[in-house]
Formats: C-alpha cells, sequence, structure tokens
C-alpha cells in the first residue's frame, strides 16, 4: 500500500542517523529553513513538490516518500498530540536547538 507519513518519518530518520546528517544540512540542501522542513518531514507540513522531490533524492528514498511529503499533513493531529512519539520528538528537536533557531 501506500506510504504513509509516519513510514516516511521513520525513513528518513534513519537515513539522518546512519549518513549522520543534521536537519540543519537537509534542509539547507533544499533551500529551505530547518524548522519547517523538520515539521515536513515529521509530517507537520507539506513540503513544495519540488522540494520533497530533492529532499527524497538527496536521502536515497523511494520516489513515493516524494508525493506523501507533499500530501497536505493530517489536519486531525491536533487531537493526537499527547499520544504521538513524533510530536513529543520534534518539541524536544525545539527544545534542544531552540536557542539555535
Amino acid at each position: 500500500g501506500m506510504l504513509s507519513k509516519s513510514d516516511v518519518t521513520e525513513m528518513i530518520y534513519e537515513k539522518k542517523r546512519t549518513a549522520g546528517l543534521s536537519w540543519a544540512s537537509i534542509a539547507e540542501d533544499i533551500g529551505m529553513s530547518e524548522v519547517f522542513v523538520t515539521s515536513a518531514c515529521l509530517g507537520m507540513n507539506s513540503l513544495p513538490k519540488d522540494k520533497a522531490e530533492a529532499l527524497t533524492r538527496n536521502l536515497g528514498l523511494p520516489q513515493e516518500a516524494a508525493i506523501v511529503l507533499a500530501e497536505y499533513p493530517n489536519k486531525t493531529f491536533t487531537q493526537t498530540v499527547p499520544t504521538d512519539p513524533c510530536i513529543y520528538r520534534f518539541y524536544e528537536i525545539i527544545g534542544v536547538y531552540g536557542q539555535t533557531l
């Protein structure tokens, strides 16, 4: 079936870890802000199609990941904030890097 946003998030995390990339460098490579790209990678925002394709290419993800990254985020996510580990991770990222943003 289709990849879900969380599938793509996991793939990105995996590539990011194995390649030793930072969110900043991933964002810089496609010419967008770190906060926005991070939130898009975590499924909270969508990337413009060309940016999604560039990111997918840069990270060596399946082409389908670009489609998922360019899709509108799932708007029901506000109800899942307390239980969603991705959201926690995002707040963690903001917490850790807050002063550098």
